[in-house]
């Protein structure tokens, strides 16, 4: 089975250029090749050629949590958004800590194409108290750990972890936050919390324990990774840690790069919602800052859907988490590179490029011949607006509803196969 993906552009040696795609056997077989003719041919009209994009931090909430979303859900709404790999995190019921379990998770989450690279938690049950046998569970195919919704409170614990993944050469990744100085926050603390009567998450909950665990980190040698980084300490510690040499890597969602606590208004409070908050435009100017000064490696979404019963139970009441597989790429590129603050080549390589090279993803396609076939297509010139509707998660929870955006997802391969393609008069 051909296929060639005829008449759009693509960035090649870093520049916009016309770009015909021949993909053969799963793999590129040519970049504007002599070939005109395939098994199958899809007209693009000059949309843009993207290599597949690369999602670390998503939550698909099966097994023990399937009325929010499913593996099939997720995985179909990160094909939506042009995501041709996803990390799914490990925060589900049962949690996958023993190999049994991890293998299990493993056969459900062949029930979509798009590649799912699994995490394993760092302790058992994500309680904190003992740690797993990584051993068993890089065995078993974990690519990486992390307790992501809980922070991990205790020291020796992690200093334990930190040790056992060093020597196996892969990440901890770490849901940074001192439970004893969130203190039942639900908000940042600041203006805005105030003026809602609600208790507000002091920015040193996140940065003491990236602080604390960046100096275990430079002890054991360790692969640590930073999951949602949100505030202006925990940058600048980052920082620093990286100009002393500390195997440090992090990413920033899309919410904490355009949106900031200043902006929680009107009746949906709820939908601002979410672990870590909303910090303030300071924190999101650092965090803008940040990933430009290469402080911060990639950009990955945390995609948490919930139902909307449970959003609509009020700020205090209702989970923390929005949805953010099918707006990402979107979002950013209106937001950021159709205004001239980014190039189109570093969006990519913060959503494809980086996540590949520092998770060493070798299965994760490239757009180069010879290379698995992973390859997203966007429309950059129609206009759209974000709406529930168009959804293929199970979750609506985002304050994005009703942003006008450009770089709508036209089609998204995998291995070679389409596994998404936008219906006629959709999004």
């Amino acid at each position: 089975m051909t296929l060639l993906l005829k008449n759009g552009f693509g960035l090649i040696d870093y520049k916009l250029q016309p770009l015909t795609v021949l993909i053969a056997n799963n793999h590129i077989q040519e970049l504007n090749g002599s070939t005109t003719e395939a098994d199958e041919v899809i007209e693009l009209h000059q949309d843009f050629i993207s290599p597949g994009l690369i999602d670390l931090h998503v939550h698909l909430r099966e097994p023990g949590f399937t009325n929010k979303e499913t593996v099939k859900t997720g995985g179909m709404a990160a094909l939506h958004g042009g995501f041709t790999t996803i990390g799914a995190m490990a925060n589900l019921n049962p949690t996958p800590d023993t190999e049994e379990r991890f293998k299990r998770q493993l056969e459900l989450n062949r029930q979509t194409p798009i590649k799912i690279k699994q995490y394993a938690p760092v302790t058992k049950n994500r309680a904190g108290q003992f740690v797993v046998n990584f051993g068993q569970l890089a065995k078993a195919g974990a690519f990486a750990f992390s307790d992501d919704g809980s922070g991990i409170e205790n020291a020796h614990i992690m200093l334990e972890a930190m040790r056992e993944l060093a020597k196996l050469h892969l990440p901890l990744c770490d849901h940074a936050q001192d439970m004893a100085l969130t203190n039942g926050g639900v908000l940042n603390a600041g203006m805005t919390a105030e003026r809602l009567g609600v208790p507000g998450v002091n920015n040193v909950s996140e940065a003491v324990q990236i602080a604390r665990n960046l100096v275990l980190a430079a002890n054991t040698g360790v692969h640590y990774h930073v999951c949602h980084v949100s505030t202006k300490e925990s940058i600048n510690l980052i920082r620093l840690a990286k100009a002393q040499g500390v195997n440090v890597t992090c990413e920033v969602t899309p919410h904490h790069l355009l949106l900031d606590d200043s902006m929680i208004v009107g009746d949906e409070k709820s939908q601002f919602k979410m672990n870590p908050p909303l910090r303030s435009p300071e924190d999101r100017l650092a965090c803008v800052a940040g990933l430009m000064d290469g402080t911060i490696d990639m950009i990955a979404t945390d995609h948490a859907p919930h139902t909307d019963a449970e959003k609509k139970q009020g700020i205090l009441a209702s989970p923390n988490g929005i949805v953010g597989s099918e707006t990402a790429f979107e979002l950013l590129y209106t937001k950021f590179v159709k205004t001239g603050l980014w190039p189109l080549d570093k969006l990519i390589d913060w959503m494809s490029g980086a996540p590949k090279r520092l998770f060493h993803l070798n299965e994760a396609g490239q757009l180069k011949v010879g290379s698995l076939a992973d390859i997203a297509v966007f429309d950059l010139t129609q206009e759209k607006i974000i709406e529930a509707k168009n959804f293929l998660s199970k979750g609506h929870n985002s304050p994005f509803l009703g942003e006008k955006v450009f770089g709508t997802t036209v089609l998204t391969v995998v291995d070679g196969k389409v596994t998404y393609r936008r219906k006629p008069n959709n999004d």
